[in-house]
């Protein structure tokens, strides 16, 4: 028998050498479905209705996955399913940086990214069924706020990292960028008012360039004093060729840096193929009303390889889930409890396995708190990077992509590595009982900073840094309790593997229906109340929490473990 095998079913291989490449290969792939794919859509010039609809539908996979994971249960063993996943989305990820450069990109990258949706909802079951195997209760405990951190890394580094790495790609390929230097002046030192009439570009067979009229932009200074008071300019954008070989050129245009008082009132996006590229696509930049002063801001019109720089990134993640396929089959634990033994766990049907869950004892609180627990805190997930990015005058922040990437992806992660961490230290020690309304309050009353945030409007970089630090330090710790818990549900009899899915189930659920509406709510509201009303909305969660009743013992550290 495998040395990671002791005869009480538990492996006696750390759990540092699978748990976080293992749960880091359970956040991956989620990342790229709900988050990357619409990004990697959105410039690819695709409408954000088309891709809304369609990227949405995907997380259905993680919504349903409880209706097949009896089979995994039953079925095989958790350790061959999550190497078999692994190898089939390391397929899926190829398959979609492929689609990519064919004629019907869109509908078959979509079908890779069905097929990488169902993988990795499998993949979660199987992981999640393994981990509850192969470690005791204080085991899990202890390692709850581990996994939980290597989840969410993965998730930052989808987000952060490969995005950064598609636009260093973007940046060396395809058409040079062009650099503009906006000027916010009176409306008397503006003399030259472009007519996209007047643009004529004949056919060159030189190389494609983006060109820009008037060349030298100037927004006024908006003065109601003024015979025809203005506070807007418009800039025409066309290339000097056609594209090579029947391509689209998707151009995107925005700010990189200068005065938040000039913004961009309309789309940043263009396309342009063989039929359009001569023809002017205007931009609208605006200033604020309140500016009274000179200004200058510097704007960007990007149009690289997009297709090379998304296949190169994304097939990138073929291999590396190569490589998590080949280091697993070796580093997984193989816990007795998880043997091949299809006929005896077959004695037991497909809907034995979900009545057995819902006989639980107190199950209608169980589910009530699993629900409910995040019902604020997932409001504030969806509407926080828009807060944070969007411009002041909406209510926002205006922070750049490269600001709110460093506000996540290295203060932030070391604040939620930190609360992580320190949840399943102290809950492996004293148990979830002791810790778990501190633990709620952890996860939500942090959200506060969001108010101070949306009312003081501050400009000073450290302070923003400073309250998602605090807001994200709350969450790591308050969502180990959350976990902790739906591995006390799970653990309850038998069918740990479709009992945990069913959980996570519940907890997509949780996460989406209350997703759903958040957009809403915030454009009625507006920011500031918004986030007020988050903080409304953690009443729900402590309801909730009271009604639920844990074993002292849970997560503690026994003699026998």
């Amino acid at each position: 028998m495998s040395d990671s095998v002791q005869k009480s079913g538990k492996s006696t291989r750390s759990g540092w050498w699978w748990i976080p490449s293992l749960y880091f290969a359970e956040g991956i792939p989620y990342i790229i479905v709900m988050f990357v794919a619409s990004d990697m859509y959105k410039t690819l010039g695709v409408s954000n209705a088309k891709f809304a609809f369609w990227t949405s539908l995907l997380y259905l996979a993680w919504v349903v996955k409880p209706l097949w994971s009896p089979f995994i249960d039953i079925y095989s063993t958790k350790r061959k399913w999550v190497i078999g996943m692994q190898i089939v989305l390391a397929a899926a990820f190829v398959g979609v940086s492929l689609a990519l450069h064919t004629p019907f990109w869109f509908p078959l990258s979509l079908l890779f990214l069905w097929i990488m949706a169902f993988s990795s909802a499998t993949h979660d079951i199987a992981a999640d069924g393994l981990y509850m195997l192969a470690l005791d209760g204080h085991g899990q405990a202890f390692f709850t706020g581990i996994r939980s951190t290597f989840y969410r890394v993965a998730m930052i580094v989808g987000l952060g990292l490969l995005v950064m790495l598609t636009g260093v790609i973007l940046d060396h390929t395809g058409l040079d960028p062009l650099k503009l230097n906006i000027q916010v002046v009176p409306q008397s030192e503006i003399q030259e008012i472009v007519n996209p009439g007047d643009i004529v570009i004949e056919p060159s067979d030189g190389t494609s360039e983006i060109l820009v009229f008037p060349k030298d932009v100037k927004v006024p200074i908006y003065n109601r004093n003024d015979v025809n008071p203005c506070d807007s300019a418009n800039v025409y954008f066309v290339l000097s060729a056609a594209p090579e070989n029947g391509k689209t050129v998707n151009m995107t245009f925005g700010q990189k840096k200068g005065s938040q008082d000039v913004y961009l009132a309309s789309s940043g996006v263009f396309s342009f193929d063989s039929y359009n590229w001569n023809i002017p696509q205007k931009a609208t930049l605006k200033v604020k009303h309140n500016l009274q002063t000179k200004a200058i801001a510097r704007f960007d019109a990007q149009a690289g390889d997009v297709p090379f720089a998304w296949s190169m990134s994304i097939g990138f993640l073929g291999l590396l889930f190569i490589i998590f396929a080949f280091y697993h089959k070796y580093m997984l634990p193989r816990p007795i409890e998880d043997q091949d033994t299809s006929e005896e766990k077959g004695n037991d049907s497909y809907f034995e396995v979900f009545a057995s869950f819902f006989r639980k004892k107190e199950i209608i609180a169980s589910v009530a708190f699993l629900l409910l627990y995040r019902f604020s805190e997932s409001q504030l997930t969806k509407m926080a990077s828009p807060f944070l990015l969007d411009a002041r005058e909406n209510g926002g922040l205006a922070l750049s992509l490269t600001e709110k990437g460093l506000a996540y992806g290295t203060i932030g992660l070391v604040s939620l590595l930190t609360g992580g961490i320190l949840g399943g230290l102290i809950a492996s020690r004293d148990g979830l009982k002791k810790w778990i309304w501190w633990m709620a309050i952890a996860i939500n009353v942090p959200n506060v900073v969001y108010i101070f945030l949306s009312y003081a409007m501050p400009d000073s970089r450290a302070v923003i840094y400073g309250c998602v630090a605090i807001e994200q330090l709350g969450y790591g710790f308050g969502f180990t309790g959350y976990m902790l818990y739906m591995l006390y549900i799970a653990g309850q009899g038998k069918h740990k593997t479709a009992h945990y899915a069913i959980t996570t189930g519940f907890m997509a659920l949780g996460m989406m229906i209350p997703g759903m509406i958040s957009g809403a709510v915030q454009e009625f509201l507006g920011y500031q109340h918004f986030f007020i009303y988050v903080i409304i909305c953690t009443i729900p969660s402590f309801i909730a929490l009271s009604f639920i009743k844990v074993d002292p013992k849970f997560g503690k550290k026994t003699e026998s473990a």
